[in-house]
């Protein structure tokens, strides 16, 4: 097909999307309704406005989340670059200022000649190349376009968004910094708990007022994002073998501490902070009562409170194809939260995905199209995952190594990440020289000119 593409929606996916394609050669048209129409996470009318964490979790090279950054970055991912560009301190993770990234997103694609930004909302799907990168908050209109293709229901999981406080509204005196085990520098504020305290915190966690959710609403919460309070309702110990965890860390005084509550940089001012894992369907009042059990935080000032929102995603397995076509109406691909990853990297991944697919796609001489990337790679095990697990057990789920191809031959244990970092590096260079694409990197092998990125 020709003409611009048409991208609905400003996220993480569908501003990765637009890059990918736009620096490449092809015109698009990117469909935001934010500032003119918000969403209930929503603050600002940025492009790739982050609304929960500020993580974009570990940048460790051997991590399946630090392999898939740099996958991405092979291909000049917008959204890593300006996580780069805005990080903050969070030891081996990537975690960043969410105004100077979001910020920098905006600018970058509102700049480029081949992206026009339509402040608006989409109401419908138009024809020819379309994606539809709206997100786990999308609109009623939206949703509805998409029923009629899908001719069923979508799919939904609730989410939750951690607290944020005030840094010179703590006690630092009870508080120390730190990384765990002393990855990184002394990244986190941490709050150790006695046994007593912990038990007292848990019992006002367990029976603090929640907002209602329908009993089969229950099961719907993804499990790598749980609310506290459900997370405690599950044993005394839960929460002290899950974000609470006291190990790596030791306090100045050299004690022992029984739980410990970490808190993370916001802003590269460092006058904001977030409870790391701390996310919460508690009503607001209850919040700040019960947070303020923590040493150090009984004056805490909190500039967001904990919340929970819908989160939207369709039946992958059933409805799209290892391009992220719809099967019932092709022209039309979709990107990001929507198809059933998990995850700001994930995210934006499947929109570097699309994009490229799109490309190669409109190239003259690519008359059969591309292949699918290799399910070795990072990149590729998310497509697995979305178009091959079962169907009638689909969940939504981050990058990890569960979703690649098994290892051949016998492989020890604490090897096993550094041989899949490597056959996911081989596979990757191998597919990116079939399609004459070129790598980013130090040693990375240089594309023939006329596959070259169109720059600005």
């Amino acid at each position: 097909m020709t003409g611009p593409v048409q991208i609905i929606g400003g996220g993480l996916a569908g501003s990765e999307c637009a890059w990918q394609l736009a620096s490449r050669g092809v015109p698009v048209v990117l469909w935001e309704m934010r500032p003119r129409k918000t969403t209930p996470a929503h603050s600002t009318g940025n492009l790739a406005e982050l609304v929960c964490s500020n993580s974009l979790r570990s940048d460790d090279p051997l991590h399946a989340a630090g392999l898939l950054k740099r996958e991405m970055e092979a291909f000049d991912s917008l959204i890593v670059g300006a996580a780069r560009a805005a990080a903050v301190p969070a030891g081996s993770a990537l975690a960043v200022d969410r105004e100077i990234f979001a910020e920098r997103v905006t600018g970058t694609l509102a700049e480029h000649p081949l992206i026009e930004l339509r402040r608006d909302e989409a109401v419908e799907i138009p024809a020819g190349d379309v994606v539809v990168a709206t997100g786990p908050l999308t609109s009623e209109a939206m949703s509805a376009a998409l029923a009629k293709i899908l001719g069923s229901d979508y799919l939904y999981f609730y989410d939750a968004m951690a607290p944020i406080v005030e840094t010179d509204s703590l006690d630092h005196s009870k508080l120390f910094w730190a990384s765990r085990y002393g990855k990184g520098d002394d990244d986190y504020l941490n709050a150790p708990m006695s046994e007593a305290e912990y038990l007292a915190f848990h019992r006002a966690v367990t029976e603090a007022e929640v907002l209602p959710l329908h009993d089969f609403e229950r099961e719907l919460f993804f499990e790598g994002c749980l609310p506290i309070e459900e997370l405690a309702r599950r044993g005394v110990d839960t929460l002290r073998f899950g974000p609470m965890k006291p190990v790596g860390l030791t306090p100045p005084d050299g004690r022992r501490a029984h739980a410990i509550v970490q808190l993370r940089q916001e802003n590269l001012a460092k006058s904001q902070l977030n409870l790391v894992g701390f996310q919460s369907r508690m009503k607001w009042p209850e919040q700040k009562r019960v947070l303020r059990m923590i040493p150090g935080l009984e004056g805490a000032r909190f500039t967001r409170m904990g919340q929970i929102h819908r989160n939207t995603f369709i039946n992958s397995p059933t409805h799209l194809s290892p391009f992220f076509r719809l099967k019932r109406r092709p022209p039309v691909r979709l990107a990001g939260q929507i198809t059933g990853v998990e995850g700001y990297l994930e995210s934006a991944a499947t929109g570097l995905m699309i994009g490229l697919y799109l490309a190669l796609e409109r190239r003259a001489e690519a008359a059969r199209g591309p292949e699918p990337l290799p399910a070795a790679t990072a990149l590729g095990a998310l497509v697995r995952h979305l178009t091959e697990s079962d169907a009638r057990h689909f969940q939504p789920a981050n990058v990890n190594y569960g979703l690649f191809p098994e290892l051949e031959g016998r492989i020890r244990r604490k090897e096993r990440r550094r041989a899949h970092a490597r056959r996911a590096r081989t596979a990757l260079t191998a597919w990116a020289a079939r399609h004459r694409l070129a790598l980013s990197g130090a040693d990375a092998e240089p594309a023939p000119p006329v596959l070259a990125r169109a720059r600005t």
